[in-house]
């Protein structure tokens, strides 16, 4: 059966460059493979059609089967997106000195939750590009289908881990019915926790409430995508 938008999936995948240099994937054997090292790698669950991955290899599971292999090449718009020089910018040198930071060529830093690459460093200039590194590029996904969710309590954990960046396994999740319970490791804003519930209801048909781990630290505070504060 094709798979439709809405729905959950397990998912296997490589992304690699048109030269055949691999980038990303969720095989811990091709990363060795491929010079990326060796890492605890999982096939990730995500729901079709909402942006979990790049937009053109999202757009390319609907319609797919189950454990079959597809190859898609994304143009830079369905990938990382276009070179854009606006995104290059000059920061005073000053600016990195009163956040007690050295500016060199090659250094990672991130600026308002955009990260960028120091390019080049004169005098009391610092040219620093926000462009994604793989931006202008086209590449190449090969993926397979591996299952399809049906479980309401892996739906539910897989997309909140996805929207909070934590592991499933720190969600624990229990379901009745048509209603399920999430226990959080922290503190979310209540207004965050109506969308997700809202959005989860949507995918799901679940009813969710959450509360707080009773034994989490006083002050740790759980940050989603959403968040704007420190």
């Amino acid at each position: 059966m094709a798979i439709s938008k809405g729905e959950f999936i397990e998912i296997e995948y490589t992304g690699s460059l048109e030269d055949g240099t691999v980038f990303d994937t969720t095989s811990a054997k091709v990363a060795k493979e491929s010079g990326l090292g060796e890492r605890n790698l999982h096939n990730p669950v995500v729901c079709v059609g909402e942006a979990q991955l790049l937009p053109g290899l999202d757009k390319e599971l609907e319609g797919k089967e189950l454990n079959k292999e597809y190859s898609v090449t994304l143009e830079p718009e369905a990938a990382f997106g276009k070179r854009d020089v606006k995104k290059i910018k000059i920061i005073p040198s000053s600016t990195f000195k009163q956040h007690d930071m050295k500016p060199q060529q090659g250094l990672r830093i991130n600026v308002d939750g955009e990260e960028g690459l120091v390019t080049r460093v004169a005098g009391g200039r610092v040219i620093v590009n926000f462009n994604h590194p793989l931006s202008g590029r086209k590449i190449i996904y090969t993926f397979t289908i591996t299952r399809k969710v049906e479980d309401a309590k892996e739906k539910i954990a897989s997309f909140l881990a996805w929207s909070l960046r934590i592991p499933a396994d720190k969600l624990p999740v229990t379901v009745e019915a048509d209603t399920a319970k999430v226990t959080l490791p922290g503190k979310i804003p209540d207004q965050i926790l109506d969308l997700f519930a809202k959005k989860i209801e949507e995918l799901t048909n679940v009813k969710v409430t959450f509360d707080v781990d009773p034994n989490a630290p006083k002050s740790e505070h759980v940050h989603d995508e959403n968040c704007t504060h420190e």
